[in-house]
């Protein structure tokens, strides 16, 4: 049993990884709209507020860090061929700990939103299907600002009419 344990341990290990930070914002803004959803969905009443509010918050961080991702990514796309998979879902741009942690992350999001809404159908419940924004948004900005891309290949220079001189003709 303790060898599962172990191999768990290492599984949900990030370790001292570039952007380590971010992967614990997912997983503390996963937790803490978990935990509000799943009590508003379940005793509703003033309950449900929380959860509202802990959903739109996250929401809300979510759009300006895309944006925010999404910026970072165009400027390092100059030198860098980036790719939306590579970006947002860490294919091949995160090690296998990072991305495992931010999907996961993401999944566990999408899940509690999910269920949360189908149990209180036309209730509040439904502001948590916003929340996976959040973790969208991180897992970008991971890959905007540590992940590893290829590098883009000059084609030497602009082609006809691009850059100044005449089109043929």
């Amino acid at each position: 049993m303790s060898g599962r344990l172990a191999t768990w341990r290492r599984a949900l290990t990030v370790g001292e990884v570039a952007g380590a930070g971010i992967v614990r914002a997912s997983w503390w803004g996963t937790g803490l709209f978990s935990v509000t959803a799943l009590v508003g969905a379940a005793l509703q009443g003033v309950w449900r507020w929380p959860a509202v509010l802990v959903s739109v918050v996250l929401f809300a961080v979510g759009c300006v860090v895309f944006v925010w991702a999404f910026l970072v990514a165009v400027e390092r796309s100059r030198h860098e061929l980036i790719g939306i998979g590579g970006l947002y879902f860490l294919t091949g741009s995160a090690p296998a700990s990072v991305r495992r942690h931010l999907m996961a992350s993401l999944g566990v999001q999408i899940v509690v939103a999910l269920v949360t809404a189908s149990v209180r159908v036309f209730t509040t419940a439904a502001f948590g299907t916003l929340v996976p924004m959040y973790g969208l948004a991180l897992a970008g900005l991971w890959g905007a600002r540590h992940g590893t891309f290829p590098p883009r290949h000059e084609t030497g220079g602009p082609g006809p009419g691009a850059g100044g001189e005449a089109p043929p003709g």
